[in-house]
């Protein structure tokens, strides 16, 4: 039987052991097909995921005129989607374990169906916010479980392409919000979200669960028609099958993993790594830009309109080029220019509201101001989009997967009420103060990930774990 060491090295004969990706041998088109038709149907997820947390900025000036809101129950219904995020942050992990990567998703999809009907027949601001609240909890679940099912069945060499996909979909959701939301009122706009729930909904009954998981759960017979399926009709799965469930009897064997296993010398660092990138992914704006884009382009005096469909389509471009250079580039690069050019794009705006505020330069205010948020959100899909979800997936081992990555989650969903709750009173405050501040939390991202943050390209996950640990 392996030891726990061996597993994290490898298990027997130096071979991957329970840590890595299943399908490994071959590049056969049968084997990848699986690979890639499961991945699609769980980034429908993350399609709702982008479409649900873009919704509160093309929706905020008609839901403001019909309902009669104030800017600040406005500002409770934007960020109340991140409460309910918290939430289910803090359950992801148990939900994933308890009825498996397929089954937390197939909730997930119904509870954000219901938030978004909720949020079309709402007459009054407690409707909405039940709605928001809703939908909050389902991407809170969605944002861990997806990165951790794609993660479980897929090479190591397509990893980061595959992994990447994850925020390719969020962008993509969130941008169909912005573009329909320019020409559709804002209950139509609840109602076009429903359409990838249905969709992750009833395309999990085409896909296997996670063989992992089957075995970690104990259900053998599933776990093998799993791995056939993903390994294709003729493989032979008899060794891979044999050294995943001696690796599983193995980690059964380990004490039962509690809050004080993830501040151990041999869990600490990758927590440090989680949470801190976790932490400033939001910290430098993100979600003041994306829900209230619309709101900053009004306020330089730009079409909000003409902004939101450019804000669109950069993040779709940049976010699919990036998930082709993720497994050439590395992921440390990637990171360290992203957040380099997110000081750029946060200077930028900071700039054109000074220039504003003080009467200066006024034509160049509304072109500072569109420039510094394409600048923005082309460095942000570059690499602190997709990249801190990509690196939790990659630095916990799997027996303390659920409970490090509902830390991490939870932290992200924290990080991200705290944005977008401050967003318009500090804009009240002061619009280039707002931006300013933000800069400097992308300048302390840049320190940080340069001291913290290894390189994870073309490594085995073994290889990643010992690394951690040996620093």
């Amino acid at each position: 039987m392996a030891s726990l060491p061996d597993i994290e090295k490898g298990g027997r004969d130096g071979k991957e052991g329970s840590e890595v990706p299943l399908l490994e041998k071959k590049d056969d088109s049968n084997r990848l097909y699986m690979v890639f038709l499961s991945s699609a149907i769980a980034v429908c997820g993350s399609f709702a995921f982008g479409s649900t947390v873009g919704y509160s900025s093309p929706a905020q000036s008609p839901i403001m005129e019909e309902l009669g809101l104030s800017y600040s129950q406005y500002s409770i219904f934007g960020s109340i989607l991140t409460i309910g995020a918290m939430i289910g942050a803090l359950t992801c992990g148990t939900i994933a374990d308890a009825i498996g990567r397929k089954g937390a998703m197939r909730l997930s999809s119904m509870i954000c169906t219901a938030g978004l009907m909720a949020i079309y027949v709402a007459k009054g601001p407690n409707m909405l916010y039940l709605g928001r609240f809703l939908s909050g909890y389902s991407v809170g679940i969605l944002s861990y479980v997806i990165p951790v099912f794609v993660g479980e069945i897929t090479p190591n060499k397509l990893r980061g392409a595959i992994g990447s996909s994850n925020q390719l979909f969020i962008v993509a959701g969130l941008s169909t919000s912005y573009v329909v939301g320019a020409f559709a009122g804002w209950r139509t706009l609840a109602l076009c979200g429903l359409a990838p729930c249905v969709l992750l909904f009833f395309g999990l009954f085409l896909i296997p669960e996670s063989p992992r998981w089957l075995a970690m759960s104990g259900q053998e017979k599933e776990f093998e028609a799993a791995l056939r399926i993903l390994r294709g009709p003729q493989a032979d799965i008899s060794e891979e099958a044999d050294l995943i469930k001696e690796n599983v009897i193995s980690l059964r064997l380990l004490p039962k993993v509690t809050v004080m296993h993830l501040f151990d010398k041999a869990n600490i660092r990758a927590v440090i790594i989680s949470v801190g990138l976790m932490a400033f992914q939001q910290l430098v704006g993100i979600n003041g830009i994306v829900y209230y884009s619309n709101y900053i382009f009004q306020s330089a005096g730009f079409n909000p309109t003409v902004g939101s469909i450019l804000f669109a389509v950069m993040q779709v471009i940049v976010t699919a080029g990036t998930a082709i250079l993720i497994d050439r580039t590395g992921r440390r690069p990637l990171l360290l220019m992203s957040a380099s050019g997110l000081l750029l794009g946060s200077l930028l705006i900071a700039m054109s509201f000074f220039l504003k505020a003080h009467e200066l330069a006024t034509h160049l205010v509304p072109h500072l101001a569109i420039i510094g948020v394409l600048v923005y959100i082309a460095f942000f899909s570059i690499g602190m989009g997709a990249g801190p979800w990509l690196i939790m997936s990659e630095v916990f081992t799997l027996h303390i997967k659920g409970l490090g990555g509902g830390l991490v989650t939870f932290m992200n969903w924290f990080g991200s009420w705290l944005v977008s709750y401050t967003f318009n009173f500090l804009m009240l405050w002061s619009s280039s103060g707002t931006f300013f501040l933000y800069a400097s939390m992308c300048l302390l991202a840049i320190i940080f990930i340069f001291k913290m943050i290894p390189e994870t390209k073309g490594r085995t996950l073994e290889e990643i774990h010992a690394s951690l640990r040996s620093n």
